[in-house]
C-alpha cells in the first residue's frame, strides 16, 4: 500500500523524519514558511504545497513538526490551515514537543471533522532521528494507532502507544525534564572532576560503566568533552520543555522542588550566553566559577548513530 504523507516543519528533527519517509518510498509533499528550507527535498522530487490547507487536501496523513505550541496553532487553525483542508478519515500527527492540553484542544477540532488526531513526539536525539532509530510515542485512539503504525515504523524503531491524545506529549516533556536533570547534574560532576585534576577520559568511563550512567552521559558528555558542545539542541528549547513540565505539575497543584531550580539555572544560562547557545554549554557557568575547562581528547564533535537502521516495532508496556 502506498502512503500519501504531507509534512510541515523541516527543522533539525523534522527534516530527518521526513528524510526517513522519503528513504522508505513514501509519496511525500512538504510545506515550510520559507520555500528554500524545503529545497533539498524538492531537489529529490518531493512535491511542494503552497499552504497547510493544501497539504491536508492532498494527503491522507498530515505530519507537523514545529518549534512551539503557538506555531502548531497557527499551522492548524490559521487562515489556509490544516483544519480548513482536513476531511473525515484523514490523520493529523503532531510530532512536535508541545503542551498536552493544547494538543488535546486542537485535537478535538480534528475529531469534530471526522479526522484522527495523534500526538506523537520523538525521543532519542537528532542523530537517531536521522537513521530512523529514534523512539516515538503516540497518543491516540487505538484505531488511529493501527492506521499510522506502518508510517511510524519507517521513522522510528521503538513505537509506544501511550493512551489518549495528550498522553504522549505529557510523557515527552517528562522525559525531556529527566534528560535536563541529567545534563545539569553531569555538568556539576564533570566540573568537580576537572577541578580535582582528574583525568576526564577516565572520569567519563567510570560514569559510563557505573550506576551513574545515562543516555545523556553517553551522548552529551561526549560533545561537551570535545568542546563543540553541539548536540543540535539549544537552551531556549530546553527552557520550553522544562517549563511545559512545570506547567503540568502546576495544573494539578503539585509543588515541585527540583524543577524550579532547573528553570532558574537554564534562565541564567540564557541570560549569560544567549537563547540559541547549545544546551551542553550550560556547563560554562561552572567552568567559569571553577576556573577550569571540561575538555578531553578523543571525543566526537557531534553524535552519529552507529547502529544500523532497523524496521521499527511496537513496544508492549511491562505488565500489560
Amino acid at each position: 500500500m502506498g502512503y500519501k504523507v504531507g509534512f510541515i516543519g523541516l527543522g533539525n528533527v523534522g527534516a530527518k523524519l521526513a528524510g526517513s519517509l522519503l528513504r522508505n518510498g513514501v509519496e511525500l509533499t512538504v510545506h515550510e514558511l520559507q520555500k528554500e528550507i524545503a529545497q533539498p527535498f524538492l531537489d529529490k522530487g518531493v512535491a511542494w504545497a503552497d499552504s497547510p490547507q493544501e497539504i491536508a487536501e492532498k494527503n491522507d496523513f498530515i505530519i507537523t513538526c514545529l518549534p512551539s505550541p503557538a506555531a502548531c496553532s497557527a499551522v492548524t487553525e490559521g487562515d489556509n490551515g490544516i483544519l480548513a483542508g482536513i476531511s473525515a478519515g484523514k490523520v493529523w500527527l503532531e510530532m512536535s514537543t508541545t503542551d498536552a492540553e493544547e494538543v488535546k484542544r486542537i485535537g478535538e477540532k480534528f475529531t469534530a471533522k471526522g479526522a484522527f488526531p495523534v500526538d506523537c513526539p520523538v525521543s532519542g536525539g537528532c542523530h537517531r532521528a536521522a537513521t530512523g532509530n529514534i523512539a516515538i510515542f503516540a497518543g491516540c485512539k487505538r484505531e488511529a494507532f493501527e492506521k499510522i503504525l506502518p508510517i511510524l515504523t519507517m521513522m522510528g524503531r521503538r513505537i509506544l502507544h501511550t493512551g489518549d491524545v495528550g498522553s504522549a506529549s505529557l510523557l515527552k516533556v517528562v522525559t525531556n525534564y529527566l534528560a535536563t536533570a541529567n545534563l545539569l547534574s553531569l555538568a556539576e560532576a564533570m566540573t568537580v572532576c576537572a577541578a580535582q585534576k582528574m583525568n576526564l577520559n577516565v572520569a567519563y568511563e567510570a560514569i559510563r560503566i557505573s550506576s551513574g550512567n545515562s543516555f545523556v552521559h553517553e551522548t552529551e558528555t561526549q560533545v561537551t568533552l570535545n568542546g563543540s558542545r553541539d548536540i543540535n539542541f539549544t537552551l531556549d528549547l530546553v527552557l520550553k520543555d522544562i517549563s511545559l513540565f512545570q506547567q503540568a505539575a502546576d495544573n494539578v497543584n503539585l509543588p515541585l522542588e527540583i524543577s524550579p531550580v532547573m528553570i532558574d539555572i537554564i534562565k541564567d544560562g540564557i541570560k549569560r550566553y544567549g537563547e540559541r547557545e547549545w544546551s551542553p554549554n550550560i556547563i560554562k557557568r561552572l567552568e567559569e566559577k571553577a576556573g577550569v575547562q571540561v575538555l578531553a581528547s578523543g571525543f566526537p564533535a557531534e553524535m552519529v548513530d552507529d547502529e544500523p537502521e532497523e524496521q521499527g516495532y511496537e513496544i508492549t508496556p511491562k505488565g500489560l
